[in-house]
């Protein structure tokens, strides 16, 4: 039986010989292993590249990580402690140096069992001549493998630890954001399904006894449609979204246009900052105020009540110039006026007999008399009083409170989620249009009409953003975000691959937007968080970097990344965890990739990539990132907050049956009839064009005025 100071020395490779906050030169013994270690009591690959050595002092042993390994080639070999070389003392030899980056300390628990606990940080640094050992087996697990809540899930293996097991604490891994960064082919979407797969088996397993499945909820925005049967057998089952047309056991995918803020909404449109975009604002909240109620009498009243605020908002502000400008200015006034009489003439035609009708006729009669005792011969206007239009503004307040207006039908928010026909905001705008008598922007209003018919006319978009029926916003939520114990489903995949380029951002922007603030409103209703998981694919192109252009307003791609930059920055706080998945880091948003606080790194060649992702580590970390152009597949370093240190893996293996559909096409085998590939495209165009491909030209759909569009449903 060996002593424990034997034992210790059988360990020894070196000793320290320089010391530096971030790196510590060791001189190798001349008998120190070459490429495999013997004495640990199993055979370990030393010295490598990431792997572990440890250094004894009085709090424990610090844990040093290799960075760099090499020979010197000159000076004079020192005498090692086991053996005095007395007669080559003044002899050039090659001599083994090594450089580790201090990680971390190992505190010796129970000095009866030797149990060891891995604390990130260095307390106290060793000092020049220390003894450097290899360490054991059980102190390579303890170095990798995480104690307590830390071990929930199980990831892959570490190589270069004695196959010790990597394992995370899914608090950590989600709750914080996470970035999976790789090449295509190296394993990035395998380990995406992984950390989802093992997470809900590992919850299924400490939920035994306990019926139903975990309460878990991700989100998967699958842009390429990898994950179609990535998840169909996981505890609790799966939920299948995509642009229609749908096959059996999934559903059609509906972003409707209602939910939309009125930021997004300017987005898609592309409105102009002065004009365009807040006359889209008006509109918008005139038609989510004149929809919240059903009734349509209700609404005849909602929206004749917005019409009158608006048009005495407007009156008030003529009677702060004085005169009413000049005289084009007192002509536009003076036909305004007229107008609105005519207008109010016509609301009040088609309300029942009562008191309601006789106040809007009552003000009609009002503002039409003003404008004809102003109106000259030859169509000019004479300047209009304080008076006059005092009173044109106090009859209109009295005609609004005449009204029997429904409970806070007051003006609703542009950004209310309260659901209207998108055909009613064409019309709204068509209106506002008229409304601007002078021409000055008239014109540019038009162009926003146009933009917008031609967009929701299009049928690939209406079938996403106008649904038939439209679903209520509890059944939209309960849909994507998930039922109560997630009792539909604890994955939600939707399949973007099919969704139209001019409004994917747009969707995808929505879908993340209304998910955080359902986990915002969520906490502030119940006081605690729901936590949810946003799986964000092929991330480059959501949440890109962009130069600032000085545009007034964001494009649909600006919109879609503030969105995720905003719930990388709060998401924490409400529960809402971000998974980024991306073969270009360097594209990213400097923002997301910050708040990312743990990284799994797969194999990554790009020089730029490898630059961005080497200044997310300490500098003395570094060299841990050199490997990154070789890893193979299913190899990668995890660092960050999940794991108490930078660790080397290789990931668990996924059967085929539960991997994305992400494998390298198969040229050979089709080539060769290996894997024959019939082709049937009048197949793919009915599925193309939803059984449309086969109208005859000329037919009723195919004219433009008569043509069904989306703006012609109506909400259920």
């Amino acid at each position: 039986m060996t002593t424990t100071i034997e034992g210790l020395a059988a360990l020894h490779i070196g000793t320290v010989d320089s010391v530096a906050p971030d790196s510590i030169t060791v001189r190798l013994d001349l008998d120190a292993p070459q490429t495999t270690a013997l004495n640990t009591g199993v055979p370990s690959a030393f010295p490598r590249i990431n792997g572990y050595v440890v250094i004894p002092n009085e709090s424990g042993a610090v844990v040093g990580l290799v960075v760099w390994l090499g020979i010197e080639r000159w000076g004079p070999v020192k005498p090692s402690k086991d053996r005095a070389h007395v007669g080559i003392l003044d002899l050039p030899f090659p001599q083994r140096r090594m450089v580790i980056a201090p990680v971390g300390t190992l505190a010796l628990e129970r000095h009866e069992t030797e149990a060891f606990r891995m604390e990130r940080g260095v307390a106290v640094f060793p000092s020049v001549g220390d003894d450097v050992l290899v360490p054991t087996r059980e102190q390579l697990r303890a170095i990798v493998e995480p104690t307590g809540a830390d071990r929930r899930v199980h990831l892959g293996q570490a190589l270069l630890a004695a196959g010790a097991r990597v394992s995370i604490d899914p608090d950590k891994l989600f709750g914080r954001h996470v970035a999976v960064l790789g090449n295509t082919g190296s394993g990035k979407s395998c380990t995406v399904a992984g950390l989802i797969r093992w997470s809900l088996e590992a919850a299924q397993l400490a939920r035994a006894g306990q019926a139903g499945p975990p309460n878990a909820r991700f989100i998967v925005l699958d842009p390429n449609g990898e994950y179609g049967s990535a998840f169909d057998d996981v505890p609790g089952g799966v939920r299948h979204f995509r642009a229609p047309p749908v096959d059996a056991g999934q559903k059609a995918l509906s972003v409707p246009a209602w939910m939309w803020n009125g930021q997004e909404w300017s987005a898609f449109a592309a409105a102009a900052a002065r004009v365009q975009r807040p006359t889209l604002m008006r509109a918008l909240r005139d038609v989510r105020s004149a929809a919240g109620e059903v009734d349509e009498t209700a609404r005849g009243f909602v929206s004749a009540a917005n019409f009158m605020r608006h048009q005495r908002d407007w009156v008030r502000v003529q009677r702060a110039h004085p005169q009413n400008g000049g005289a084009a200015e007192r002509r536009a006034t003076g036909q305004r006026i007229a107008n609105l009489g005519s207008d109010l003439d016509v609301k009040a035609a088609r309300l029942q007999p009562g008191a309601e009708r006789q106040a809007l006729e009552k003000v009609a009669q009002l503002a039409i008399g003003i404008a004809r005792a102003k109106a000259s011969n030859n169509g000019w206007y004479d300047a209009f009083s304080d008076t006059e239009l005092e009173s044109l503004v106090d009859g209109l307040e009295e005609a609004i409170g005449v009204l029997p207006l429904p409970p806070d039908a007051g003006l609703e928010s542009e950004d209310a989620p309260i659901p209207f026909r998108p055909g009613d905001l064409v019309d709204r705008l068509d209106v506002l249009m008229q409304d601007d008598q002078t021409g000055n922007a008239a014109a540019f209003i038009a162009t926003l009409v146009l933009r917008i018919r031609t967009m929701l006319a299009d049928q690939r978009m209406g079938e996403i953003v106008a649904p038939t029926p439209t679903p209520s916003f509890e059944d939209w939520l309960t849909d994507i975000v998930g039922a109560n114990g997630a009792a539909n489903g604890t994955v939600a995949v939707i399949d973007l691959s099919l969704v139209p380029s001019d409004v994917v951002h747009t969707v995808v922007a929505v879908l993340a937007r209304v998910v955080f603030e359902a986990a915002q409103r969520y906490r502030r209703r119940f006081s605690t968080e729901l936590p949810t998981a946003i799986v964000l694919e092929e991330a480059h192109t959501f949440v890109r970097r962009h130069e600032q252009d000085g545009a007034e307003n964001p494009s649909p791609a600006q919109m879609c990344l503030q969105t995720f930059e905003r719930i990388a920055r709060e998401g924490r706080k409400f529960g809402v965890g971000l998974v980024l998945s991306s073969q270009r880091p360097s594209e990213l948003s400097p923002t997301v990739l910050a708040q990312c606080n743990t990284f799994i790194l797969h194999r990554l060649v790009n020089d730029r990539d490898q630059d961005l992702v080497t200044r997310l580590v300490p500098d003395n970390l570094a060299g841990l990132l050199t490997e990154l152009p070789t890893l193979p597949t299913r190899h990668a370093i995890m660092l960050g907050w999940a794991t108490a240190l930078p660790v080397l893996m290789q990931v668990r293996e996924l059967p085929a049956a539960h991997r994305p559909s992400s494998a390298d096409p198969a040229f050979w085998a089709t080539w060769t009839d290996g894997q024959p590939r019939p082709i049937d495209w009048p197949e793919v165009v009915r599925d193309w064009t939803g059984n449309r491909g086969n109208r005859a030209p000329g037919s009723v759909a195919d004219d433009p005025q008569t043509a069904s569009r989306p703006d012609d449903q109506t909400p259920s």
